[in-house]
């Protein structure tokens, strides 16, 4: 009796305890499913508000530049911020207000959407900042946000091929009999302060008697010209032919000194009215300030990678020294381009990762150049003379000027604080030098880099031997 009895409360326990089991699985997968369920619908969520978030972005894209639209989704609000040289574009069609009083008013918005249209793309072209248009007029400007120095060249360009778009519309409109629109373009290069104004309807937009002036050039101009001021005239002259129309009265302002821009200077013209390769060449000159001014600013706003030898003085210093060596090498123009492109760029790869500067370096030749209007080619060839650099390759005679310029500071007097720096440099990266073994190193490292250019060689300050005893000197 017992026994049956043990059996039958085993049996129940088991039984209880199966149930359990049974229910406790039923309650996991029921859970599960849920906790799916919810993961699924958190994710969709998730998704929309990304594509939201995206949308609101690219919003913003179109009508605040880039880095003003960061600054407000952060913190609420932009920045005002005083540039110093910009060319201020502005255009007006000619005897708008009696055509508009003339026309069906769908029609007249639809012929300024096209108008506009096409003008939206071309300065997008040239990296101009769309400003805005009130009526019939149309404002840009170029050097800003980023700053450059051949803004004055890109926005005649922009005009340029504005007024060619609108000839065009002429010509056709002639042949068939309808009426015609013509534009009055004026430009101004100076001083603004730009910014964002206003809570509701935000707008981007530029202040500064530079935008006054640039308006009286574009009223105190011809239809189908365009009429630049004699100070943007100054840093523009060498690419365009431009029309003296003497001091012209300008309301508020006196007398101003005003050009016709009528083209691109003929040798530098692609035959067809558009810039050929030598004014490129000449706009890629100027690139190479901005370019090292760019670098330079990255360095010294680089403070958390110890760069004590490989920083912003010695990109200066290797940049000086590509200057007056390819001159007394006389390189040309063409090569001179990647060749100091190269010296610029190459020791940037130290700022992102110290144990493989040359990838880093490469990486972000790619990455700026063609932003900054230089093309493949410039981008393969500064490449390349980059990676013979850091492989101790001297093909050709601009291998040779950047090892020369790269290692000048061996043969200069102030070597010895150099070295110093360069020693203290690797050592906050994991490589320590004895005494013994340093010198070591630096005597391997004067002897293999000896100077390849007969400029280098005599314009070297110390020789390899004085270098070496006044090292083994100090460090005794």
């Amino acid at each position: 009796m017992s026994f049956l009895l043990i059996i039958t409360i085993t049996g129940f326990l088991v039984l209880n305890i199966l149930l359990f089991w049974v229910f406790y699985n039923q309650m996991n997968l029921r859970f599960a499913h849920r906790q799916y369920h919810l993961e699924q619908i958190i994710n969709e969520r998730t998704d929309e508000m990304i594509i939201e978030k995206e949308k609101t972005e690219a919003l913003l894209a179109n009508l605040l530049p880039k880095n003003t639209a960061d600054e407000l989704m952060a913190k609420g609000k932009a920045t005002k911020i005083k540039y110093n040289f910009v060319t201020v574009l502005f255009s007006d069609i000619q005897g708008f207000t009696k055509i508009a009083e003339e026309m069906n008013p769908e029609v007249l918005i639809d012929e300024l959407d096209k108008f506009f249209f096409t003008f939206d793309s071309v300065v997008e072209k040239f990296g101009i900042e769309k400003i805005k248009t009130i009526g019939d007029a149309y404002m840009c400007a170029g050097g800003i946000p980023e700053k450059n120095r051949t803004n004055p060249v890109e926005v005649i360009l922009a005009a340029l091929e504005m007024k060619a778009y609108m000839q065009r519309l002429k010509e056709s409109s002639e042949l068939e009999g309808m009426k015609y629109w013509d534009i009055r373009i004026g430009i101004h290069t100076g001083t603004v302060v730009a910014g964002v104004v206003g809570q509701k309807k935000l707008t981007y937009d530029i202040w500064g008697d530079t935008v006054n002036t640039a308006s009286r050039m574009e009223s105190s101009g011809e239809a189908g010209k365009i009429n630049i001021s004699g100070t943007t005239y100054e840093f523009v002259r060498e690419f365009f032919t431009c029309e003296y129309r003497g001091k012209m009265p300008v309301k508020y302002k006196g007398e101003l000194e005003m050009y016709f821009v009528n083209g691109i200077v003929p040798e530098l013209s692609d035959g067809n009215g558009g810039p050929g390769r030598k004014f490129i060449v000449k706009m890629q000159l100027l690139k190479l300030e901005d370019i090292e001014e760019l670098i330079v600013n990255l360095f010294d706003n680089e403070t958390t990678r110890n760069l004590h030898f490989h920083n912003s003085g010695m990109v200066k210093s290797v940049c000086n020294q590509i200057d007056l060596l390819a001159r007394a090498e006389n390189i040309g123009d063409e090569e001179f381009i990647n060749l100091k492109l190269a010296a610029i760029f190459l020791f940037t790869g130290y700022i992102s990762d110290y144990s493989k500067p040359m990838e880093g370096s490469l990486r972000l030749v790619e990455e700026m150049l063609p932003r900054h209007g230089f093309n493949q080619e410039n981008v393969d060839t500064t490449r390349h003379i980059i990676k013979n650099s850091f492989a101790d390759k001297c093909e050709t005679i601009h291998d040779k000027i950047l090892h020369d310029a790269r290692y000048d500071y061996l043969g200069r007097v102030d070597y010895l604080i150099l070295t110093e720096k360069f020693r203290n440099e690797l050592a906050e990266h994991g490589a320590l030098y004895e005494d013994q073994a340093w010198i070591e190193l630096q005597s391997r490292f004067q002897n293999e880099h000896l100077f390849k250019t007969d400029t280098a060689r005599i314009l070297r300050n110390v020789t390899v031997e004085s270098q070496l005893v006044a090292l083994h000197e100090k460090t005794r």
